[in-house]
Formats: C-alpha cells, sequence, structure tokens
C-alpha cells in the first residue's frame, strides 16, 4: 500500500512523544514532544524511600497533546492516510483498575492516593515483596522465576502489586485488577478498557509477570495465596493469553478517533515496552546486543528460539518468545541507573548554587555542567590509579538483580576534583555494562554486533567513547534520535496490514546508522584493569567472594565476540 502513514508514541520517564512516518520510507511528517505536567513537579514521588508514581492524567493529557501536535505539523493528506498507531512505555509500569479498567486515580476519591497510580519502573519500595517471591519460588515444585533469570525484581508486576495491596486497604478494596501501563494506553485508544477482555502485552507479561505457556500463563493460584493470601482471585481477574506487538489491539474508538482529527478505521496495535519496540527500530537483527540508553539502560538481544530457547539464562530481565519479533526469542538486561547517575552529580553539585544564588544561576550552570564535565574528564589520562566508581545508585537491575545494594566511590583523596569523579562515574556506568556483556557470553549467547540508541547515545560523545573501550566493542548509533517511536511506527505498519513481518517493516523504514565508535586499543588493557577493581569493589559492597582469574576468564572470552 502506497501513500500510508502510521504513528508510533513513545511513553519515556519524563515525557511523551509521537512521530508520524511513512510506512513505505520511513521518513518522519511530523512529530511532538510533551512534557507530564505533574512529573516534573515532583508530585507522588519520594526519592529517599525510592517511590516513585506517575498521574495517568499525564499519561492521557500527553497521549493527546504528542498525537495532535504531531499532527499539526502534518498535511491534511497525511491525517487522511492514517492507518496504524502503536505505543511503546516504560516497564514494568503497572496500576491497580477497577471492573471498567479505570485507574483508581481517576476516581475523585483516589485522585491524589500515590498507591492509586501507575508505579513507575524505578520505584524499588517493593524490595521485600521480591525477596518473597524469590524464596516462595525457589522451593515450589515449579521455579516461575526460571525464564527470568532466576531473580524476580521489585522494578516488575507482581512485588508492586502485592506492597501495594498490603500497605492500602482502600486500594486493595477498590483494584478490581491490574494492567501494564503499555496495555491501558492501548486500551484507552480503542475504547475497550476492560481488564478481562484488553489484550495483554506478550512483552510486559512474559519478562515482568511470570508469564509463560509452560506455566500455562500467570504462576498459579495456589502459588500466589501461598505468597499472601491477599493475592486469592487476582490470577481470574488478569488474563490468560498474551499478545505479540505485530497483533491488532482494535480499532480506535469514535472517541478518540474525534480528538485526533482521525479515521475510525485506524488499527491500534498491541503495546510493548520501549526497549522492545527501540530495537526494532534500531534495526536489531539476531545475536544484536542493543543499549538503549537514558536515565536507565535496557539492553535487548534477539535470537532463534530453535538455537538459545532450551537455555536458561541466569540473572537478566527475562527470556521471552515473541516479546521483540514474532518467532523470536527475546532476551533483556540493563542497568537501573545509567544518565541518573551523571544527573545525580549534576545535582550534587548545583544543589547549593540554587540554595545560595537562586533558580537562574543554578539553571545555567545546570545546562553548562555535563558539557564541561565531560570535556574536562576527556582530557584526563586512563591509568591503572584512578578512582573505582560503582553504578549501584539505583540498586542493580542486570546480572543478578539486587536493588538494596548501594553506589561507592573509592580513591579519593585531597587532589580529586569533580571531572576526576565524573569520569570515574562514567566509566562505572561503562563497567556495569561489560558485567552484563560478559554474563550473556557466559551463558553461551553471542553477541555480533553492539548498537546504542537513547539520549546519551546521541548526545554524549565522552560517554560513548569510554563504552566502546570498557567493552573493546565497535558501538554503532543509530540515525533516529526517536528510536523507540520509530520503532512503535514499525509495530502498528504491521499491525495495520502495510508491512508482513517485522523484518519488512525495519527494511523499508529503518534509518540506518550515523555514528561508530572504536575502541582505542591504547586505553583497552588499562580499562581491563580498572574493571577487575570494579569487580573486587562490588564484591565488596556486596560481602560476595570473588575470583580474579574467573573474572579474567570472562574477559577472554568477551576478546572471542
Amino acid at each position: 500500500m502506497s501513500n500510508s502513514y502510521v504513528i508510533g508514541v513513545d511513553f519515556g520517564t519524563d515525557s511523551v512523544r509521537a512521530l508520524i512516518v511513512d510506512t513505505q520510507t520511513g521518513q518522519a511528517v511530523g512529530t511532538h514532544v510533551h512534557n507530564y505536567v505533574r512529573w516534573k513537579k515532583g508530585l507522588y514521588c519520594n526519592p529517599a524511600t525510592s517511590q516513585f508514581r506517575q498521574h495517568p492524567l499525564d499519561y492521557l493529557e500527553g497521549l493527546e497533546a504528542s498525537i495532535r501536535g504531531a499532527l499539526a505539523n502534518a498535511s491534511d493528506d497525511v491525517r487522511q492516510h492514517v492507518v496504524g498507531i502503536s505505543i511503546d512505555t516504560t516497564g514494568s509500569t503497572p496500576g491497580p483498575v477497577d471492573e471498567t479498567g479505570l485507574p483508581l486515580a481517576l476516581r475523585p476519591d483516589f485522585a491524589e492516593n500515590p498507591n492509586g497510580m501507575f508505579i513507575l519502573w524505578k520505584d524499588h519500595t517493593a524490595n521485600a515483596e521480591a525477596e518473597e517471591i524469590n524464596n516462595l519460588a525457589h522451593h515450589w515444585d515449579i521455579d516461575y522465576t526460571k525464564y527470568v533469570g532466576g531473580i524476580y525484581s521489585s522494578e516488575w508486576f507482581w512485588a508492586k502489586m502485592l506492597r501495594t495491596i498490603r500497605v492500602d486497604e482502600a486500594v486493595r478494596q477498590h483494584a478490581f485488577s491490574w494492567v501494564e501501563h503499555c496495555d491501558w494506553i492501548s486500551a484507552v485508544l480503542t475504547g475497550n478498557t476492560n481488564p478481562l477482555t484488553l489484550r495483554r502485552s506478550r512483552c510486559a507479561a512474559g519478562h515482568k509477570a511470570l508469564w509463560h505457556s509452560e506455566f500455562d500463563g500467570l504462576p498459579s493460584e495456589e502459588f500466589l495465596t501461598q505468597l499472601d493470601p491477599l493475592l486469592a482471585g487476582q490470577r481470574d481477574r488478569l488474563y490468560h493469553d498474551t499478545y505479540t506487538s505485530d497483533q491488532s489491539m482494535g480499532n480506535l474508538s469514535a472517541e478518540w478517533a474525534q480528538k485526533l482529527g482521525l479515521s475510525t478505521d485506524v488499527v491500534v496495535g498491541v503495546g510493548a515496552f520501549d526497549a522492545h519496540m527501540g530495537a526494532i527500530g534500531a534495526e536489531i537483527e539476531p545475536y544484536a546486543f542493543v543499549r538503549i540508553i537514558g536515565t536507565s539502560t535496557c539492553d535487548i538481544l534477539m535470537a532463534p528460539n530453535e538455537e538459545i530457547g532450551h537455555r536458561l539464562i541466569r540473572g537478566i530481565c527475562g527470556q521471552v518468545d515473541g516479546s521483540v519479533a514474532p518467532g523470536m526469542l527475546g532476551l533483556e538486561a540493563g542497568q537501573s541507573a545509567f544518565g541518573d547517575v551523571y544527573a545525580w552529580f549534576a545535582r550534587l553539585i548545583t544543589g547549593p548554587v540554587r540554595e545560595l544564588l537562586g533558580d537562574e544561576a543554578a539553571d545555567t550552570m545546570s545546562s553548562q555542567l555535563i558539557p564541561h564535565l565531560s570535556a574536562q574528564a576527556e582530557q584526563l589520562p586512563v591509568t591503572a590509579n584512578d578512582l573505582i566508581a560503582l553504578d549501584w545508585i539505583n540498586g542493580r537491575r542486570t546480572p543478578d538483580a539486587n536493588h538494596t545494594l548501594k553506589a561507592a566511590i573509592t580513591g579519593l583523596n585531597l587532589g580529586t576534583d569533580a571531572p576526576k569523579i565524573f569520569k570515574a562515574l562514567v566509566e562505572a556506568t561503562a563497567f556495569g555494562s561489560r558485567s552484563i556483556v560478559d554474563r550473556f557470553l557466559q551463558e553461551g549467547v553471542p553477541i555480533s554486533k553492539v548498537i546504542a540508541i537513547g539520549g546519551v547515545a546521541k548526545k554524549s560523545p565522552f560517554v560513548m567513547q569510554t563504552l566502546a573501550n570498557v567493552l573493546n566493542k565497535p558501538i554503532q548509533v543509530a540515525s533516529s534520535d526517536q528510536a523507540c517511536a520509530l520503532g512503535a511506527a514499525m509495530c502498528a505498519a504491521v499491525a495495520a496490514g502495510i508491512h508482513p513481518t517485522m523484518e519488512a517493516a525495519q527494511q523499508a523504514m529503518g534509518s540506518g546508522f550515523d555514528a561508530e565508535y572504536q575502541p582505542r586499543p591504547e586505553q583497552v588493557a588499562t580499562y581491563e584493569t580498572l574493571y577487575q577493581k570494579y569487580l573486587q569493589l562490588g564484591a565488596f559492597v556486596e560481602n560476595k567472594p570473588v575470583s580474579s582469574s574467573q573474572s579474567i576468564a570472562q574477559y577472554a572470552q568477551s576478546e572471542s565476540l
């Protein structure tokens, strides 16, 4: 079909963006970004307790504003030939809903209750519940964590639900079911938010809710009620079947067609998480390692089921058939903080400036600080005696999730200045990345290439060069600065029947690559020494023994990438 367009909508941590794309050329013909109003004010969040909540009104307002804004920049011909919309969101970001699928926070009695809102991916208030899930699963006749790396995380669906219904009786009484953000927004566009009938994302269910066909869906009622009797009946009010992102959620409802100025013939695709659709947008192929680098990282691999499906990969965020592309095994890993590490250091410096000199001075410094520190750090030599830092400022996602862990910096003295600390923090995020690569290699999953997308990948050459040096691998950066939205648009094109497969959509709509970072041989060996020190510091902080010979063996494996 010629002269057709699709819209990809990417819900990030701070904002939502819509991208209108030509289905035959991949050309972007309209885009708009909307910042969440309530989130920007810091409402409903308490970083000291790792509580991060987002109000569904931010999502609804952002959905309408971003799509309308993108369409405002496009011609009437484009508007008339939009055939599909697909959504990606952060994850796991679940929220409680009533029988109609209305999030509780949209009801007057829960409008200001954080427990009635969507629980953002980086909310770690459910650490204790995650540990309970792990303890029970590892002693149950079926280990329901076997396909999520053997460790359940407090960032995921069941831990967040369990903690919320434990601490809030009102939510417990009024929450009929729970939905992931990517499922709810897609359902809103179709007009069917009934939690019993809306189509649930295979990506979200498999990676975060312990869904697997081997288990006949979600964990058994016996397991859940043994975990806590408060979970009794929840399984029956959730879902049994799941759907991949090449499938249709339904058609655009009359209400939303009128709001957006589109036709009810527009197909709404099944949603998924931003990293997985971002990998599609980055033109992922089997055994490519795609890094979505922003406030945190999410790493996606895709492999043929017949080659890797029999392996159980330890310590990652799941292996799910069809979570990226149908017929392929999607594997997920990532870091709980990447850009957030740098943002924390920037706040540490600018905070007193704001208090002493006011907002204008602090804002001016804030806009210039990271580029300045990057330029200064880039001039520093890389030596075996440099500072060593850990990137666990928001806990550790992979390998081996543990969100109770804390960050550390060692080697400070009276000569240590801000650029040296910043350099150590950048290296820490690169070392955390390296540990993920090593785990895949240890588990027999080869990596053919490294691809990067996201804000950090596009804007921070110093960070990307450091990452290439530490991984000792070239890194390609996708040309599109909206790869997640582009991936969502590709999925919409397949769901709408324009392209027969994800691969075909990628070939027609891909943006290619506009940068490549090559490792610098003169720094690779020194970074190997520093990486070993990173592993030793991590083992000390985690109170866990480490074998340097084992670490060196892991490095030898990585050399055979």
